[in-house]
């Protein structure tokens, strides 16, 4: 089946000299271990989407591994694993891939620098293209590719036999008989194969879309094709867009692929299905992907995107600690990053979880992970929340490593002159590290006479705090002696313990900060909600989890937000509907970590309430018209050949207890190629303004749980209206490339 000449194309590459690099392939150093370092030839596939790699070993080996599953590619040492295997003078020939979700990277050396140079730039090149794939050509990649998975004898013809198992590879289970008719319909040649323009026309009739069908038909009103009026009716009726005769010429000359159509000036249906998988068109507002917030108001106003004992990457007990945990966080816009600090051996700080078999890692090697990846994904301030066990000595040596690796992003003094009356603004602080933890003495004494009586003594007392899981260890509250070299970095987020809210009113600065257990600020979000809102429009918060959740599982961070809550920490590292709901409620403002709050919680006087829910500026009923109408390409929960998925779509919204609710479709047998619901929802929001919209995609079972195949979690407040296509992300929160539902959204004043 000659269909090099079609994936090269989709890759946007073709003729290029990267890719034919890859193409060739070579030899590579994979690195394990000091002593494992083994020679395997690595080779990208005439696909153009999958790397082969082989051993070197009388029996040989091979294994592959799909472009797509790769997040980054990195030159020289870098990884966690590079560093440690490999001596320094080999740095120039190194280079590591790193993997989406859990997968251990591949740490490789070339034979020259030069080489290891070409092989990071072509892989880099291959990865961006594919990534720059939009819906279609992505459509036409991934089936193209399972024809030739189909296509057993190569001989670029499908048997009746091999159309079967192309359709089982695309997630269909057709009946014998209809199988075969479709077969029969499209082999005119009547040879018992087909090939050329027959499996074109197979392939037509498969991927028909009779919901496009139905709505374009309904504005194709000019010989057949949209002209620009049918096109921008269509938007304004059906998408409830501002649209304009401009608009409609920048979507057809963007858009449409026939070239006498664009000359015409009209939107053919091909035109159309690729304008209406386009980001621009999709269920997420294309102009909240970008920073459209007001990022001048104080950090204490914005919802910070936050993490729990971030080093890890697997349970709370015996898994291992990683560099590599703080750049995944950091990647996914994690804007509060947590360091457990012990004494290590050879006066050097390390982190871990105390008093368990978590792995070890080196304090300044994770201060060295956080300064190269910490605003890569978002410019916007991160905050290094310190749990400190370390002895004073070892503090000393942090505040060095810190201000030696940071350098002048590191902010060891308030913003402006004299004494700040509040946080400064996160636009203020970018590109900035803020340090979260104990201090000596108040900020005040910053500009007074008493920050000079402390001199050089930098040892004192200081009653620990509750910030982590002392309580669960069955440890007591403790004294905890300070360095002044680290307790001079506190600025704008002392650590102090929570006496209460009229404490907090009366006796603590804008800038003294409390952490809480999940259980106690679930009581306090449900038992004194109001007060615990105000006291978060004047002071920061950090929720983190149980110490009971051994297994690195999460809590439900909506209570928290609704209460005001700005770092509600999670567990980066595990999958759930709760860090899906986390990754929803960032996926916004420039994915910049940073959500600006509802104004009528950043007023002082506010009466807001999300559990009595009393009249005020918050209540803006609304009701959503959710129509769930078809998906498409939904991929296998599990890789045998024989397992065909039975889909079904949860929509849920996550909000103020009142507007919490769930409904699903039927599931639909054996397809989860084009499986079609028409099922129509309604729901009523009472706060939009705090509201997410999840939809879910199961696996249906009868015998046992159903099986999660993917999701898409956003706010309310960015859903765009009309008939609209929703991503899917897997269970790590990575695209799922060709798959996607089809829905209808429609949001109106509640009656």
């Amino acid at each position: 089946m000659e269909t090099n000449g079609i994936e090269r194309k989709t890759t946007g590459m073709e003729g290029d000299p990267d890719l034919q690099f890859l193409l060739k392939g070579g030899d590579l150093l994979k690195v394990r271990s000091p002593s494992w370092k083994k020679t395997r030839f690595f080779k990208l596939q005439e696909d153009c989407k999958t790397m082969w790699r082989e051993s070197k070993k009388t029996f040989k080996t091979s294994q592959t591994f799909p472009i797509d599953d790769i997040s980054a590619v990195r030159m020289g040492r870098q990884s966690e694993g590079l560093r440690k295997h490999t001596e320094e003078q080999v740095e120039s020939r190194c280079f590591s891939i790193m993997f989406k979700g859990r997968r251990k990277n591949l740490d490789l050396i070339a034979c020259s620098e030069d080489e290891a140079r070409q092989w990071v730039k072509s892989l880099q090149k291959l990865v961006s293209n594919i990534n720059s794939l939009d819906r279609q050509q992505t459509r036409e990649h991934w089936i193209y590719n399972c024809l030739r998975k189909a296509d057993k004898n190569k001989d670029d013809k499908l048997s009746q036999s091999e159309v079967k198992n192309f359709l089982k590879l695309i997630n269909v289970e057709l009946d014998d008989d209809y199988a075969e008719m479709l077969f029969k319909e499209c082999d005119k040649s009547q040879s018992g194969y087909l090939s050329g323009e027959e499996i074109e026309h197979f392939y037509d009739l498969l991927t028909h879309r009779e919901e496009i069908d139905v709505i374009y038909g309904e504005y194709a009103k000019t010989t057949g094709f949209m002209s620009p009026e049918n096109l921008v009716e269509f938007l304004m009726k059906e998408q409830r867009e501002k649209a304009s005769l401009a608009d409609a010429h920048r979507i057809i000359q963007t858009y449409e692929p026939d070239e006498h159509a664009k000359e015409m000036k009209l939107l053919s249906k091909d035109g159309f299905v690729m304008y209406a998988h386009h980001p621009e068109a999709m269920v997420l507002n294309a102009e909240h992907k970008e920073v459209y917030q007001d990022m001048h108001q104080p950090l204490n106003h914005y919802f910070i995107s936050s993490s729990h004992n971030t080093y890890l990457l697997e349970d709370q007990l015996k898994g291992p600690s990683s560099t590599e945990a703080y750049v995944r966080a950091l990647l996914k816009s994690c804007r509060c990053v947590e360091l457990d600090c012990w004494d290590g051996s050879d006066d050097e700080p390390v982190i871990y979880h105390g008093y368990t078999l978590t792995s070890k890692i080196l304090f300044k090697d994770a201060i060295k992970a956080i300064q190269q990846y910490a605003f890569k994904t978002s410019q916007y301030p991160v905050t290094l929340s310190l749990e400190n066990h370390c002895s004073v000595e070892q503090q000393a040596v942090m505040a060095q490593h810190m201000r030696s690796i940071l350098g002048s992003a590191l902010v060891v003094s308030p913003l402006g002159d004299g004494m700040p009356a509040d946080f400064p603004s996160p636009e203020e602080l970018k590109g900035k590290f803020l340090i979260k933890g104990k201090r000596l003495n108040k900020l005040e004494d910053f500009f007074s006479d008493e920050a000079a009586t402390l001199g050089d003594s930098n040892v004192t007392e200081e009653e620990e705090s509750d910030d982590d899981d002392e309580e669960e260890k069955g440890k007591s509250k403790k004294k905890l002696k300070l360095a002044k070299e680290l307790s001079d970095m506190v600025i704008y987020c002392k650590s102090v313990h929570f006496n209460g809210f009229e404490d907090a009113r009366t006796n603590l600065s804008f800038y003294e900060m409390s952490s809480f257990k999940e259980g106690k600020a679930k009581k306090l979000a449900e038992g004194s909600a109001n007060a615990y809102v105000r006291h978060n429009i004047g002071k920061l918060s950090r929720i983190y989890p149980a110490g009971s959740r051994t297994d690195s599982s999460n809590y439900n961070p909506v209570p928290m937000w609704n209460a005001g809550c700005q770092m509600v920490a999670l567990n980066f590292q595990t999958s759930c509907s709760d860090m899906d709901v986390n990754q929803g409620r960032f996926l916004v403002n420039g994915r910049s970590g940073y959500i600006l709050k509802p104004a009528w919680m950043r007023s002082s006087a506010s009466d807001f309430d999300p559990i009595t829910l009393t009249r005020g500026a918050w209540l803006q009923l609304k009701t959503l018209h959710v129509m769930v109408i078809s998906g498409q390409q939904l991929p296998k929960v599990t890789q045998k050949k024989s397992s065909i998925v039975d889909p079904l779509v949860r929509v849920e919204v996550w909000g103020v207890p009142a507007d919490v609710s769930e409904k699903e479709t039927s599931y639909v047998e054996n397809n989860g190629f084009n499986p079609t619901w028409n099922s129509t929802f309604q729901f009523d929001v009472c706060v939009p303004e705090l509201a997410l919209v999840r939809f879910v995609v199961e696996d249906y079972d009868s015998t046992s749980h159903n099986e999660f195949v993917g999701q898409y979690t956003l706010p309310f407040s960015s859903l765009k209206m009309g008939y609209r296509h929703v991503p899917l992300l897997n269970k790590n929160g990575d695209l799922l490339r060709s798959a996607g539902l089809f829905v209808h959204i429609m949001v109106v004043d509640a009656e």
